[in-house]
């Protein structure tokens, strides 16, 4: 998650309209998964690959690397659907299990092929917003949404202290190293509760201090940031509308086919 971060912060689109880039994000991924549609997902993944490394500058092995990690488990999940146990052999493939058969049809294949295809294509909308959007942008377009002021504060301050936690139990967890905290099961067991008690003590603390210097600067019930503000381009927006139209087309086109 840090990774993820600190890319977003050196992509090139990140100086683009944050409403630009969430809108295209969400039409998109919801285009995909009413479609269903393995031209559309084929289509959405290269179109997000090419916009995220090419033109925001992500290197393609960073990218390629968090796209395999959902990929693993959706091939693993996706192998429930595709593959079956049946007395019955399959037109695809049948391997001999006693009286049974381990067996799958070309449709099976086919289905778990535009399973796999379609998921891994939603999650390279997100990636698309994650690895090129800071978080306070996509908080300030969640705000300019009419989302909860509560949630949207929540969000904040959760996201802030992810990475407050992770610094703590680094060094924590650097410390027990040095002192073999972890040279066996039954000590790295002990260590870890005795990381855990400590981050919870820390987490109160840090909260306790954190609300009183609100408390300090006046705080009304209501988190105020400055934003940056990057105006929308006529240009971006056309090409935005025009590839959501053309996804459209293609939605309504494999739902009457």
């Amino acid at each position: 998650m840090i990774t993820i971060d600190m890319l977003c912060y050196y992509s090139r689109l990140r100086y683009m309209n944050a409403m630009e880039k969430f809108t295209y994000a969400m039409l998109t991924l919801l285009f995909c998964v009413v479609s269903r549609s393995l031209a559309m997902a084929v289509l959405v993944l290269a179109v997000n690959g090419i916009l995220t490394v090419k033109k925001g500058g992500i290197p393609f092995s960073r990218y390629w690397h968090y796209l395999m990690i959902p990929l693993a488990f959706l091939i693993l999940s996706t192998l429930a659907v595709i593959v079956n146990i049946s007395r019955t052999p399959f037109d695809a493939f049948a391997i001999p299990v006693g009286s049974y058969h381990l067996t799958a049809s070309y449709a099976s294949i086919y289905k778990g092929i535009q399973m796999i295809l379609t998921a891994l294509a939603s999650v390279s909308c997100l990636y698309f917003l994650s690895f090129n959007t800071p978080m306070t942008d996509i908080l300030s377009v969640l705000k300019k949404l009419r989302c909860p002021d509560l949630l949207v504060e929540l969000m904040l301050l959760i996201y802030r202290y992810i990475f407050l936690l992770l610094g703590i139990s680094f060094s924590i967890s650097l410390s027990q190293d040095a002192r073999l905290g972890n040279r066996d099961l039954k000590t790295s067991l002990r260590s870890f509760g005795a990381m855990a008690s400590v981050l919870l003590i820390r987490a109160m603390t840090r909260s306790g201090a954190l609300f009183d210097a609100m408390e300090a600067r006046c705080y009304d019930g209501r988190l105020q940031v400055l934003e940056e503000q990057y105006p929308p381009k006529r240009k971006e927006i056309l090409w935005i509308l025009f590839f959501e139209i053309f996804l459209l087309i293609l939605t309504i086109w494999s739902k009457i086919k």
